[in-house]
């Protein structure tokens, strides 16, 4: 069993897979789908991971409700249609690698259950997780529920567990939740914004997460 931290959960979009520009390509094609302005890429990247109705009504604040439902369907349709997107570099080595050391693997992300499955399954990760939990299943990021449920479900304490993202999103729910958070830095938001967030480690590339591990433990 590993020494130190016991859990790791990770953020999906931006900390695992590289899924931005198919994010945002989605994002204004719903837009399109239903008559709205489009969004530049940056707005569409700020509000990546939070759940898809939190994420829709910041950035589309003046829609109604129905267009917000609107747009929430016509954009399952096409993440669900899009082609898959691949995993950073050195993902998949590093998921290995913690799985053979003993940690509890476990992700938390903005995705909805369906798209979270339809990924898990294109990238051959689901053996990899102990639990997984979605924004259409309980709240959404920055609130701590999330990360409480997959404690519980292990049965770790909040000093056990470290939670990594690519967003303030993810930072604040760690916080939120009483634990400590790694910040990746090639994702979507800023360095400057992560490191604001007092983030324990900051991450260039997923490859230096274990490394980081073993030097603390």
């Amino acid at each position: 069993m590993a020494v130190g931290y016991e859990l790791l959960i990770f953020d999906w979009d931006g900390t695992l897979i590289d899924s931005e520009k198919n994010i945002i390509r989605c994002m204004q094609l719903a837009l399109e789908d239903i008559g709205a302005q489009t969004r530049e890429p940056d707005a569409i990247s700020h509000i990546i991971g939070l759940g898809l109705a939190e994420a829709i009504e910041a950035l589309c604040p003046e829609l109604k409700p129905a267009q917000r439902s609107q747009l929430v369907e016509r954009y399952r349709y096409h993440f669900l249609s899009s082609e898959p997107s691949e995993p950073f570099a050195g993902v998949a080595v590093t998921l290995n690698a913690l799985v053979d050391r003993g940690y509890y693997l476990a992700v938390a992300t903005g995705k909805g259950r369906v798209g979270l499955d339809k990924a898990l399954a294109e990238t051959g990760f689901k053996p990899h997780f102990h639990v997984t939990r979605c924004a259409d299943e309980t709240r959404s990021k920055p609130h701590p529920q999330m990360v409480l449920e997959i404690m519980d479900f292990v049965g770790v304490d909040a000093h056990q567990a470290l939670m990594i993202g690519d967003t303030v999103y993810d930072l604040d729910m760690a916080t939120n939740a009483g634990m400590d958070s790694a910040a990746v830095l090639y994702g979507v938001h800023a360095a400057e914004k992560l490191q604001a967030c007092n983030p324990i480690v900051c991450l260039q590339s997923m490859t230096e997460l274990l490394p980081w591990l073993e030097q603390r433990a």
